[in-house]
Formats: structure tokens, sequence, C-alpha cells
């Protein structure tokens, strides 16, 4: 497979159409079918039924046009996805009234995470490039406020923030993955796991998972109390990376940014 380059026709016109109609007003008339009303329609389609039933056809008889019509807007259906992808994820949150980093990307995280479990369909949009869409630099830019106010430099800021996002998109995705396969409770998999954990097998694993049984409901509390409605294994997640930062901020004599995050 090609490897592509920044000057690649695919992602030159992945851009076009992610900024189509969305970086200001364009002079003359409107058409009468854009790419923005293409790629709502598209999300209506996945909103309502998946992704498995979106398809170029589904999208012209949905706006009442050719097939044909669709595809000279939009020339294929992976940049239909990408194009739907950025416009269904929305804007992030202003994340107002907090001047903590720490509080304000639980706050971003807390969106994103509600914003896969609202559109999961979003999960399954392949990914080949880093974000270029308007709302996916939003996101990023949202998250990157915090991080440079906690002291990472701009390319360490970056790398936090993609590995914050995949965290997130990764643990969504098995959350996702988990409830369409009719996911057995967790006191079920509890007991069903006492019947074959042996302590002389897996030491390790029966000290945790002996360890999560009288936790469960501790951390189920503290969870819900504090963790912006995360999962648990998130929530700790998360709060575990924010002690990274700091512990690497201060052991590297960085100062924090006085402005707001």
């Amino acid at each position: 497979m090609a490897t592509r380059d920044s000057k690649s026709p695919d992602l030159e016109r992945s851009l076009a159409l992610l900024w189509s109609g969305r970086a200001g007003g364009r002079r003359g008339p409107r058409p009468k079918l854009s790419v923005e009303q293409i790629a709502q329609a598209a999300i209506r389609v996945a909103d309502a039924d998946g992704l498995e039933a979106l398809s170029m056809q589904r999208i012209a008889a949905e706006l009442g046009y050719s097939t044909m019509s669709i595809y000279n807007h939009i020339p294929s259906k992976d940049l239909l996805l990408e194009v739907a992808a950025d416009i269904g994820a929305g804007r992030p949150p202003e994340i107002e009234g907090t001047a903590d980093f720490r509080d304000a990307v639980r706050q971003w995280v807390a969106a994103l995470w509600a914003g896969f479990q609202t559109r999961p369909w979003i999960l399954r949009v392949p990914i080949d490039h880093s974000p270029i869409g308007p709302n996916q630099l939003a996101w990023l830019d949202r998250l990157l406020r915090p991080l440079l106010a906690a002291g990472l430099a701009g390319g360490q800021a970056r790398a936090a923030a993609m590995h914050l996002t995949a965290v997130v998109r990764g643990t969504a995705q098995i959350s996702v993955d988990m409830a369409k396969s009719h996911q057995r409770s967790a006191a079920e998999l509890g007991r069903l796991l006492d019947e074959v954990i042996d302590e002389r097998a897996y030491p390790a694993l029966a000290a945790v998972h002996a360890a999560e049984a009288t936790e469960a409901v501790e951390t189920a509390e503290t969870a819900e109390h504090e963790g912006h409605g995360l999962p648990v294994e998130l929530d700790f997640g998360v709060n575990r990376f924010l002690d990274g930062v700091e512990a690497w901020v201060a052991s590297h004599g960085k100062v924090r940014s006085p402005g707001a995050v």
C-alpha cells in the first residue's frame, strides 16, 4: 500500500470537503445540494440504523436526488464517512468556571465519552491521518489548552492529547463491542472467574480479583460522585494520566501557565 504524504490528492480532497461551506460564506447563490446537507443525511441514517445501513444510494433516496448527484459532491463513501464523523462529533465543551487543568481535562474526557455513547458509529469510521476537520481541530484545541496550562511544551502537549484521545476512544470501542455482545453482568463474571482463577497458577490475577470484589462498591460510589459519568476503569486511567503529567512537569522544572484553561 502506498504511503500518503502531505501533498496526497486524497488528503487535499478530504481537507476541501471537510471545510466545504464551513469556513465562511461563499459568493454567489448557494447550490441546491451541498456537502453539509449530504453529511447531515448520512448522520441521520447512521443515528437511526447504524453505519452498516449507510450507502450512497440510501443518502440519495433520503434527499430525493440521484446517486450520481451525491457522488458529484462527495466522490466516495470513505470521504462521506469522514465528513459525517467530523460534523457528527459536534463542538467541544467550553469548560467554563474552572482554572484547574485536571478538572478541565476530565470535563473534556467526559464530553468525548458521552459523544461516543450517543453516536457509537463514529468509532467505526476509519482514521488514516491526523485531525484536519473543523470540529476535530476544535476538540484537539480544547484539550491542548489545559495541557499547555499544566506546563507541557507544544510537542509534549500534542503527544499527551493524542494519547488521551486514543485511551478514551479505545475504552469506548470496548464498551460498545461488549454491549453488542450482550455483556454478562460484572457480578456474574465475578462468580464465573471465582471458579477458574487458581491462586497457585495465577497469583497476581487472584490477588487483584479478590481485591476488586471488596473494593467494587466503594469504587463505583466514588466514580459516580467524582467521575463525570465515566466508567470506573476510564476514570482511574485518566486520573493516573493526570498524576503523570503533574509529576513530569514538576520533575522537569516546568512552570504552569497562569492563564485560564
